[in-house]
């Protein structure tokens, strides 16, 4: 019988892409093993053999084996041993979806995203998603796809093959999984099935990288002009980088020292402090882009991309100066939702590349990004005792539990435990030691210290 299995098994992971030619075999190793093990209990059902199994393997193996084996068994018996199908095709749906293609699906998508109202950067990443599923599905199907014969397997395999065989980060996976279950729910008008034996990516427990105050002002000491402007109200205001590029003219509260953030994460309204430090080169900033927007009210554009359903409501808004950009783009560019021509917000990279740039120029070699920033501002707030609650308000996080990860930064900070190599070179009051090189002269055969001259 496992003569008979394996190797048909071994053939559908390569045909699924679930496995390359080479771990295929192992994986096949290891199911062989599981189901010579699982004939020792019989009466058990297939989650508890498979419980067992693992922790017999953990007393005797290293754990990438133990990992490897989890992985080989969970394909086996949620994939290949008789998975439940789950048609992902109402019956009563229309003719004219039964006979869509795969450009059709996309297109409805496209438009079932914009109604509601998502991002454009969510848009291309959800079609991006469903496009490398489309792709995938037609290279290991032998008779050809089409999305009206969907199934949950194919959705459980392509999550699969994502985690093992694309080795991609949790994250990546269930971004992957919000664009299927977006384009099943809201496209297909169906629901997915059971997907709970899919191999999902780990991702253990991350502290996010933070600045110190000293490295804060380096990295301002690198830029100047805009960048610095921006890099400071991330900072100061705890500011996503794209709440930073949506800000409005109007959002900004010069009298009550606060910044709104318009439809934030999760389609959030919140306030956060404007810091009196950059409230005059802020106003100055805003004094020029007043001019700019000036210019194109008189070439006959000024028009900026209004939220929702705004333009409609307001018709001459779009040309108002308080719906401009705080930082507009350096160009007019042509829409891509409806073709005009407008001057949109600066794209993330400016800010992006300014920052990497400066982290390089001050000789910073944490791995920092513009996100960092926002972190270095939460973390700050609570060395200064700022309470957990308001912090969560600024930041705009949901639960509290969210920002408490910020707790576990700033102990790390502030009570690092004392190396036992400090003690011991208190007790003895000895010098570090400094390591020899070799002597310059060949056939001397003697050492010399860093600090003594070289012959």
């Amino acid at each position: 019988m496992l003569d008979s299995v394996l190797p048909k098994f071994q053939e559908f992971l390569l045909e699924r892409k679930l496995a390359t030619a080479k771990t295929a075999q192992f994986y096949a190793f290891w199911v062989y093993k599981f189901l010579a093990f699982s004939q020792q209990g019989i009466n058990l059902s297939q989650s508890e053999q498979k419980t067992r199994f693992l922790n017999d393997l953990k007393e005797k193996n290293q754990d990438w084996q133990i990992k490897q084996a989890q992985e080989a068994v969970t394909i086996y018996l949620a994939h290949f041993s008789s998975p439940k199908v789950y048609r992902l095709v109402d019956k009563q749906v229309s003719s004219h979806k039964q006979s869509a293609d795969s450009l059709a699906v996309l297109e409805s998508m496209r438009k079932a995203i914009r109604l509601k109202h998502f991002s454009y950067s969510t848009e291309r990443t959800y079609l991006g998603w469903v496009k490398s599923f489309f792709e995938y599905l037609g290279g290991t199907k032998k008779t050809g796809f089409s999305p009206d014969n969907l199934t949950s397997v194919d959705v459980r395999d392509f999550l699969t093959y994502l985690a093992i065989n694309k080795n991609v980060a949790a994250s990546t996976q269930n971004q992957a999984f919000n664009a299927l279950l977006f384009l099943f729910r809201e496209v297909l008008k169906v629901e997915l099935g059971d997907l709970t034996k899919t191999v999902r990516a780990k991702r253990g427990p991350k502290l996010p990288v933070v600045l110190t105050v000293d490295e804060v002002v380096r990295l301002f000491a690198c830029m100047e002009g805009k960048t610095l402007l921006m890099v400071q109200l991330l900072y100061g205001a705890g500011l996503r980088v794209m709440e930073l590029m949506r800000l409005r003219v109007q959002d900004i509260d010069f009298g009550a020292d606060l910044i709104f953030v318009r439809a934030g994460k999760q389609d959030k309204d919140r306030s956060t402090i404007l810091p009196q430090k950059i409230k005059q080169a802020l106003q100055l900033h805003l004094e020029e882009v007043r001019l700019i927007h000036q210019k194109d009210l008189d070439n006959g554009y000024g028009e900026v991309n209004l939220p929702q359903g705004l333009a409609k409501k307001y018709p001459n808004a779009a040309r108002d100066w308080k719906w401009q950009y705080v930082f507009p783009a350096s160009s007019l560019s042509i829409d891509p939702y409806d073709g005009k021509v407008r001057r949109h917000h600066l794209d993330v990279s400016v800010v992006q590349k300014a920052v990497s740039r400066a982290l390089k120029q001050a000789e910073i070699t944490k791995l920092a990004s513009v996100h960092t920033l926002r972190h270095s501002f939460a973390t700050h707030l609570l060395q200064k005792g700022v309470n957990i609650r308001e912090i969560q308000e600024l930041l705009g996080h949901k639960h509290v539990e969210t920002t408490m990860i910020y707790t576990h930064v700033m102990r790390d900070l502030a009570h690092a435990p004392k190396s036992p190599l400090d003690e011991l070179a208190a007790l003895r009051n000895t010098q570090p030691i400094i390591p020899a090189k070799p002597q310059a002269i060949a056939g001397k055969g003697t050492w010399e210290r860093d600090n003594q001259p070289y012959p």
